[in-house]
Parts: C-alpha cells; structure tokens; sequence
C-alpha cells in the first residue's frame, strides 16, 4: 500500500491561507502586496526551496552522523531560477552546504550525492522539472 499524505489549507482572505499538515503543524501563505496579498506569509514557491533544502539537509546530517564526523554547523543556501513565462516553474536550482566541523571534504561529498541520488524525494521530484547543481564549501 503507498505512503499517502494528506494537507489543508483554509483559505482566510485576499490570498492568505492557513495550512495545517497531517503531522500537526501550520504554515501561513500568502501573496505579495503588489499582487493583491499581504505579505503575511511564505510564498507556495518558496516553500518548493525550503522542502528541498532541508530534505537534503536532514539526509546530509544524517549520513555524516553514521560516518561519524563531527558537524559544528551547518547551513543550505537554495537559488532557484524560474522560467519567465507562466507556469514559470523551476528551471536551474542551486543547492551551497557549508559545513563547519571535523567533517572529511570527501565524506561530505559523498553525503551529498547519496542525498541526491538515493534519499531526498524533493530534490528528486524537483530534478525532472529543473537542472539541479550541487556545491559545498567545509571549515571556509
């Protein structure tokens, strides 16, 4: 049987809405003020950046863990560039690590690509829409 998933979103007014996820937490969306929104809250499209971000993220902490390197911090920088024309998806993503710690240049590497190439269902979903590039920067 597949893993199903189920959301809500309410809408409250102008293009604010208010989505509860199946595992008990809410986000605010909205749109910008120049199209009528409020700003009250995170664009849908962003939203795409943040799940692959830290989609990623999460699996990257994960393996270096079970390699045992030792990660001070940790940060995912996203840059996506969209099409001009509507639907104007995603259509070249730029995933940047930096990675503070006791963490081997090679293990980080090797990390990111089981992520990318394994693990992470975001950046795979987003991978048949967008040219996806990976860059890493350790102790720098």
């Amino acid at each position: 049987m597949p893993d199903t998933m189920t959301i809500e979103a309410n809408w409250q007014e102008g293009f604010r809405f208010e989505a509860h996820t199946g595992t008990g937490h809410d986000l605010t969306l909205d749109a910008s003020v120049e199209v009528g929104g409020t700003d009250a809250g995170a664009r849908p499209i962003e939203l795409l950046l943040v799940a692959n971000a830290t989609c990623m993220g999460m699996d990257v902490v994960s393996i270096l863990r079970k390699m045992r390197q030792e990660i001070r911090s940790y940060r995912v920088k996203v840059t996506g560039e969209r099409a001009e024309e509507h639907p104007m998806i995603f259509t070249h993503i730029l995933i940047e690590h930096f990675v503070e710690g006791e963490v081997e240049e090679a293990k980080l590497a090797h990390a990111i690509q089981l992520s990318t190439e394994k693990y992470c269902s975001v950046g795979a979903m987003l991978s048949k829409a967008a040219k996806i590039e990976t860059r890493y920067v350790v102790n720098g």
